[in-house]
């Protein structure tokens, strides 16, 4: 989620306009039950029982031999039987073979890590009558997964020394005051009552813990290869907008637990990693504490002190980090909508591409013994184990193996040129079985951030039509508008202080680029998106009303005013977004805001928003609502999802989202196309 950005703008319109609503169509909305029997599909195409039944891949570690490759797997409630977030399974993937073998099924399995010098695997978890987050152990070749260390509250997160013994990890402070009130009631005092994470280094082999000397609240911890030292991550508090915008990299001497250097580089930072040797560290980060995200290469002493960057000129983004040898970095990067796998030298020099261009769509890196492991997905199916043992990522595991007998619609990488000549990107899912020389409805799909961009990867889930889409007869279009990550930081940069201008335009633009090559029927244009892509799909449904025939709007934003009272990252919407402060130009968020502009939607629009969302308040979608059903005769209606935040976890209020999406733009861009079976 996050921004908000606008100048008034005028562009060089498509004539012709969306169909208006009908007097029938405003009276008769779509019901308020959801009727998932009507959306099963047809055998061969994707439905939304069909999405809520992917597995995903989430992390993937290789085993020190390379033969093995640990990886956990997301797998979801059936939801019609229990409204619950996905399972984090423990596989386990023989390089050779391809054979797959589940190790834990139980529980909740994160922060998977091979153990130094035993051949076992471990991770966080809560099994069995635990009552805190502890670390288990479990062979590597199989067997019951056993408790290895615990504290007095929940492990957050942990590193292992190179011993196989000493942990670094993080977890709320023991010691926090816990104040109650007198009084038969608690009270909640806002941002007051947040607990500290702190850091400790323990010995598993006899429980033994020392705190980390720092009043800071630590969330990330990485021992270098030697034991020598610990790098940490930390902030002022712990309050998210702090998080995001003040933390700062630590070098900790582990005998004593003293921080004894700092990184100097104010910024957003991301992950990390000691050279071999352990005098360098690598780390991810924004350019400057303007960057909207943490995309940039830096090495420093393992000291600390001043960083130097590599590849200035670099425009992507890199998304993680690891050391190949004492002297080469390796990194995943994003470029455009493609995947890199890159290496430099730590002084910037000999930076090469190993894998770039066409291909899976990277996430995620591991490498031993001369094979490398990725997390990765494509067009046509969603994220799976890949393994490189001689130049070319090749999936070796599939756990939605169903998908192989699915008709899946074209995906096209899109250019186009916005109004002022700005160079864009997108991605185009064509409709299934598509006609040459006729015109289809569009869906337009918007991301949030804007610091995100689509990859031309696997794009069809809960909020995103994509492939269902396309089955039903849609053209998906997923435009990078300006802002968006993958391109550099002045590109990432491009749309500051001007809230829902010119990056917006953008979509509008790419949305003409598509009409003018003959796909799209102008008058059945439709937008979606979450967060600030929420944001965008207000925009568009109140402000270019004219343009857009109907709108699914997600935890997004309507009154750039409220929105910052209300949000809990109002320095990071400022420093890295808007800069400039609300109380400096009024008048000027609030006509960059969909409620502003409410009185003249002619958009039907469906707003949906977790009611616990902390990033975006769900009063934002109320705001919307009530001037549109106010102000206007516009079908409009308002879903919240108790339980649920900034986006839907669990299995039941996703398959609903997804229902309604779908239905929404079926009554008001293809009104007479009949069921889903019918297309």
């Amino acid at each position: 989620m996050k921004r908000l950005l606008i100048g008034l703008l005028v562009f060089a319109w498509v004539t012709a306009a969306p169909t208006a609503v009908t007097a029938q169509q405003a009276a008769s909305l779509p019901d308020q039950a959801v009727s998932a029997e009507a959306y099963e599909g047809e055998d061969s195409v994707l439905s939304p029982k069909d999405i809520a039944k992917i597995k995903q891949v989430g992390d993937a570690v290789l085993s020190p031999d390379g033969k093995h490759v640990a990886y956990t797997l997301s797998v979801p409630a059936d939801p019609t039987k229990a409204n619950e977030p996905a399972k984090s399974q423990l596989w386990v993937a023989n390089v050779e073979t391809g054979e797959t073998t589940p190790f834990a099924t139980r529980g909740n399995v994160r922060d998977l890590a091979v153990r130094p010098g035993h051949r076992s695997l471990t991770f966080i978890d809560q099994l069995g009558d635990a009552e805190t987050s502890r670390l288990y152990e479990i062979p590597l070749g199989g067997g019951e997964a056993t408790e290895l260390y615990s504290f007095e509250t929940s492990i957050s997160g942990y590193d292992w020394g190179p011993d196989g013994e000493r942990i670094a990890f993080y977890a709320s402070d023991p010691d926090a005051e816990d104040v109650e009130s007198e009084l038969p009631y608690q009270p909640e005092i806002y941002e007051e009552d947040l607990t500290f994470s702190r850091g400790y280094i323990g010995t598993v082999s006899d429980t033994s813990t020392m705190r980390i000397d720092t009043d800071r609240s630590v969330s990330g911890v990485t021992w270098s290869p030697d034991g020598s030292r610990l790098a940490i991550l930390s902030a002022p508090t712990p309050r998210v907008d702090d998080y995001y915008m003040s933390r700062e990299i630590g070098i900790v001497d582990p005998s004593s637990g003293e921080v004894v250097g700092t990184v100097e580089h104010d910024a957003k930072l991301g992950g990390l990693s000691f050279s071999p040797d352990g005098s360098r560290l690598a780390f991810i980060a924004g350019g400057d504490i303007h960057d909207p995200i943490d995309g940039r290469l830096f090495v420093v002493s393992s000291e600390g002190g001043t960083p130097t960057a590599l590849m200035d000129e670099f425009e992507g983004k890199v998304e993680s980090v690891r050391w190949a040898d004492a002297q080469t970095i390796e990194f995943l990067a994003s470029e455009g909508v493609h995947a890199t796998l890159g290496r430099i030298q730590h002084d910037g020099s000999g930076m090469e591409r190993v894998i770039s261009g066409d291909g899976p769509v990277l996430h995620s890196l591991d490498a031993a013994n001369g094979i490398h492991a990725f997390v990765a997905d494509t067009p046509t199916h969603p994220r799976e184990v890949y393994v490189m043992m001689d130049g070319t990522p090749e999936r070796l595991t599939n756990h939605n193996a169903w998908l192989d007998d699915e008709r899946m619609a074209p995906q096209e990488v899109v250019t186009y040129t916005a109004e002022d000549g700005q160079e864009l990107q997108g991605l185009l899912i064509h409709p299934l079985d598509r006609e040459e020389g006729k015109t289809y409805p569009l869906i337009t799909v918007v991301h949030g951030g804007p610091e995100a961009h689509y990859d031309d990867g696997w794009l069809t889930g809960y909020s995103m039509p994509g492939q269902m889409g396309a089955a039903r007869g849609y053209a998906v279009f997923y435009p990078n508008y300006r802002g968006s990550t993958g391109r550099g930081e002045a590109f990432a940069k491009s749309s500051q202080g001007d809230l829902a201008g010119k990056e917006f335009d953008d979509i509008v633009d790419g949305v003409d680029a598509l009409i003018e090559r003959g796909l799209v029927d102008v008058d059945r244009v439709g937008v979606t998106g979450g967060s600030y892509g929420g944001y965008a799909t207000g925009w568009m449904s109140t402000r270019y009303t004219d343009r857009f025939a109907a709108g699914v709007m997600f935890v997004g934003v309507s009154n750039n005013i409220s929105k910052w009272g209300e949000s809990d990252i109002p320095e990071e919407l400022y420093l890295v977004h808007a800069r400039k402060r609300i109380w400096d130009d009024y008048m000027g968020y609030l006509e960059r805001s969909p409620i502003y502009h409410a009185g003249d939607a002619d958009t039907p629009l469906l707003i949906l928003h977790g009611k616990e969302d902390p990033r975006v308040h769900p009063s934002q979608s109320l705001e919307l609502y009530r001037h549109i059903k106010t102000r206007t005769d516009t079908p409009v209606r308002l879903v919240y999802y108790p339980g649920e935040g900034h986006g839907n976890r669990s299995a039941t209020a996703r398959f609903d989202y997804n229902i309604r999406m779908l239905r929404w733009f079926d009554r008001f861009l293809t009104p007479d196309a009949g069921a889903i079976g019918a297309r």
